[in-house]
């Protein structure tokens, strides 16, 4: 699964790494301790298949929800049935999005059954994406609201051992497929090969959303 990660990069880095035409982000900040329902900065297309970088809520919540609080049961989708499943058939299929990401956490079970956090990235790259999809909700008042949830797969070697379950991640040549194509979309939901990933404990100060600073990234 993918409950939490951090996105620490310049801007102008994040412009090149993901072919971003517009910004919609008033003040850029890092974040090293993303959580569930936070506004979070996603990359979707536009009508003319310009690449604009905005914030999405992470939660989806369908356009029939009643309530936003379907949101908090829905920041994780899982691949294998995203195009049987009604809230996520439709984005699947016409509103998949990128979010960005430099790492993310994982929690282990030690013996004692103490979760244990991991900060997870990819070998040899900075920055890579969560393959996503968004919607938009409209609350009581009529206003939109937009959300996301991240995608996940079965886990590869490496996160085996701490998780059964992975987020899909996508790297720098697949965006263009992860946005654009939905047959080519289908086949980028799949685990990292083998040895692509690279992890470390941190602290359990990550637990708390409100801990947010740059010690949380230092090896426990």
């Amino acid at each position: 699964m993918c409950g939490r990660f951090t996105l620490i990069a310049e801007l102008e880095d994040l412009k090149k790494e993901y072919g971003i035409d517009q910004v919609r982000i008033d003040q850029w900040q890092n974040n090293y301790n993303v959580a569930p329902t936070q506004n979070i900065p996603a990359v979707i297309t536009g009508v003319g298949k310009d690449r604009r970088l905005g914030y999405l809520r992470w939660g989806l919540i369908p356009p029939w929800a009643e309530d936003e609080k379907v949101g908090f049961k829905m920041i994780n989708a899982r691949s294998e049935t995203v195009e049987e499943k009604k809230s996520f058939r439709k984005p699947f299929k016409q509103q998949r999005c990128i979010v960005p990401a430099d790492s993310f956490y994982e929690w282990k079970k030690d013996e004692l059954g103490e979760k244990q956090p991991y900060r997870i990235q990819v070998r040899g790259k900075e920055l890579f994406g969560f393959a996503g999809l968004w919607e938009k909700w409209e609350n009581e008042k009529g206003e939109p609201v937009f959300t996301c949830t991240i995608l996940t797969t079965e886990a590869n070697r490496e996160m085996s051992g701490i998780h059964h379950r992975m987020p899909v991640i996508l790297r720098q040549e697949e965006y263009g497929a992860w946005l654009d194509s939905e047959e080519k979309a289908r086949n980028l939901c799949r685990p990292l090969p083998d040895g692509t990933l690279a992890m470390y404990p941190v602290s359990k100060r990550v637990n708390t959303p409100g801990n947010n600073d740059a010690a949380l990234l230092e090896e426990a």
